[in-house]
């Protein structure tokens, strides 16, 4: 019973700006340790493949370094790979690719299907049809002539290409190279090995994209894993077994906190995640002087716990109740520097003003109830 790994949209080389250079470094470490977890994992299950169906690389201009690290990662499994070029990595004259050959990276027992054809794998039993991507946007589909390609009568015939499915897909996937739905049956593909879409996504029972190992975006589509995939003889449906392979969860939410309870819930939200979680908040709505407190004690536990922690507060408005004013102690002249401050939050959301105001109220807050701590002393 032939079985084999089907995995993509590596990335690597992907560089994470928007944080910090720690956990930037951390969330880059974690591509690589996926590589090692899914060859260990065709390892255990006894794969007679492995299967990427493009974007290995996320540039043409990545390092050496990482060329060499990619395929180092690969050494826990020594069976067969089969490397398809994608939209980030497209098989050009002078690529990453020919790189990665003249650096001498590429061992044995790694294929590159750097021109449309079949890779046959006598031992296995597989014929690979595979559809690389020679430029970054294509806009005629690159499998059509799979339907023509020769196999060996009793070889599984596997198809592997990059792009998207035409009419299943949304419109925000990363390139136009387009894939007739059907292709499997023009082709009579035993079963047709996707990449581009970033999550775990069956178009039929014989046409699956397996996502990235390593979720790399605040997207909810089902990455972090690699499809496991048994065929019994040729002409048979697929057994496919999806397998996680993602270090870190990444968790995007959007909230508008209206009363106490609203921060409540998000606090104990917060407190629930695993401590290998990205999140980043949005928050909108009103909250009171002791809320915003409780909220910043929050976020200063979970920065300490979790790999990332970012938090918008942008759209929050303070709004101190008559217990917020009474504890601050904010008599006279701070007592009107507070209600001028409350008034300057009126503005609409864009106003820059409104954000200061925010923000220099929360700071106030903060010192007068930090005096306040001092004298208590």
């Amino acid at each position: 019973m032939p079985k084999f790994l089907h995995t993509a949209d590596w990335q690597m080389g992907r560089t994470y700006s928007r944080f910090d250079a720690e956990d930037g470094a951390a969330l880059v470490e974690a591509r690589y340790e996926a590589i090692e977890r899914l060859a260990a994992l065709a390892t255990e299950h006894q794969c007679d493949a492995v299967l990427v169906a493009g974007d290995v690389f996320d540039a043409q201009t990545v390092s050496d370094r990482t060329i060499r690290r990619v395929f180092n990662a690969t050494s826990g499994f020594a069976g067969p790979w089969v490397m398809l070029p994608g939209n980030h990595d497209a098989a050009l004259a002078e690529s990453v690719w020919t790189r990665a050959m003249r650096l001498g990276a590429v061992p044995p027992n790694v294929h590159l299907a750097l021109e449309s054809g079949v890779t046959s794998l006598p031992e296995q039993g597989i014929a690979v049809l595979s559809a690389p991507l020679t430029q970054r946007h294509t806009y005629g589909d690159l499998t059509q002539p799979f339907a023509d390609m020769e196999t060996e009568a009793n070889f599984l015939r596997i198809g592997l290409a990059h792009g998207s499915v035409q009419g299943l897909l949304p419109d925000e996937i990363d390139s136009t190279n387009p894939i007739a739905p059907d292709r499997t049956s023009t082709a009579k593909l035993d079963y047709l090995a996707l990449g581009d879409w970033h999550g775990v996504k069956r178009i039929n029972e014989r046409t699956w994209y397996s996502g990235t190992p390593e979720p790399e975006r605040f997207r909810n589509n089902d990455a972090g894993y690699v499809l496991i995939v048994d065929v019994e003889n040729p002409g048979a449906t697929p057994q496919v077994t999806r397998h996680e392979t993602a270090r870190y969860q990444w968790h995007q939410w959007r909230e508008t906190l209206s009363v106490p309870s609203d921060l409540d819930q998000l606090l104990i939200r917060i407190g629930e995640l695993t401590e290998a979680s990205v999140l980043d908040v949005k928050l909108n709505g009103i909250l009171t002087l002791s809320g915003d407190q409780k909220l910043t004690e929050a976020l200063s536990i979970a920065e300490a716990r979790y790999r990332s922690v970012t938090c918008d507060r942008s759209g929050l408005q303070l709004e101190p109740t008559e217990e917020d004013i009474a504890e601050l102690h904010a008599d006279g002249y701070l007592g009107e520097v507070v209600q001028e401050l409350r008034e300057s939050q009126q503005a609409t959301e864009e106003d820059e003003a409104a954000t200061v105001a925010r923000d220099a109220l929360g700071i106030l807050a903060g010192l007068l109830k930090s005096k306040d701590a001092e004298v208590a002393q």
